[in-house]
C-alpha cells in the first residue's frame, strides 16, 4: 500500500460518509495541526478535489487514512468504504504513500481533548472530524510511522 518517498509533510484523513476530518504534520513530525472539515459524502468526486487543493498547499509525501476497526482488530463496518477512497486517492496521487492508520478510539479521545478546550458542544462537533485526524496522525507519528 505504500510507495517509498522522500521525507515530507503528512497529510492525515479522517474519512466520514457525511463529514472528512484532515490534519497535517511537518516534515520533522514537531508540529501537528488540524484542519479544516470538508462536508460532503464520502464517496463524492469533489472530495479528491478538496484533498488535490491541501495538497498543493503543502509538500506531503505521506497520506495517512483512518482506518476503523473493532477492538478486537477485525475491520469495522465502514472498512469498505474507507478502502474504496483510498484506493481513489492512490489512483489520483500515485506518487505519494498511503498508509492506513488504526482509529479504534480517536473520536472519543477527540471529544475529550475538544471538551477539556471548554469548547460549547456546538463547537465540539464542529471541529470533532478535523481533531479525530489530529489524533491519527498524532497516533501515527507515535507508533513510529509504520508503513
Amino acid at each position: 500500500m505504500t510507495r517509498a518517498s522522500a521525507r515530507g509533510s503528512a497529510l492525515a484523513i479522517d474519512h466520514g460518509e457525511k463529514r472528512t476530518g484532515f490534519a497535517v504534520a511537518d516534515p520533522l513530525r514537531i508540529a501537528t495541526e488540524p484542519l479544516e472539515v470538508w462536508h460532503g459524502r464520502g464517496d463524492d468526486a469533489a472530495l479528491l478535489e478538496h484533498v488535490a487543493a491541501l495538497l498543493e498547499e503543502r509538500d506531503v509525501a505521506t497520506i495517512v487514512v483512518g482506518y476503523p476497526v473493532h477492538m478486537d482488530g477485525r475491520a469495522g463496518a465502514r472498512a469498505r468504504a474507507v478502502d474504496a477512497f483510498i484506493a481513489r486517492v492512490q489512483a489520483r496521487f500515485p506518487e505519494l504513500a498511503v498508509v492506513r492508520q488504526d482509529e479504534r478510539l480517536t473520536t472519543k479521545e477527540a471529544e475529550e481533548l475538544l471538551r477539556r478546550e471548554g469548547l460549547r458542544p456546538e463547537r465540539r462537533r464542529a471541529l470533532r472530524d478535523a481533531v479525530s485526524a489530529l489524533v491519527i496522525l498524532r497516533d501515527w507519528i507515535e507508533a513510529g510511522e509504520p508503513a
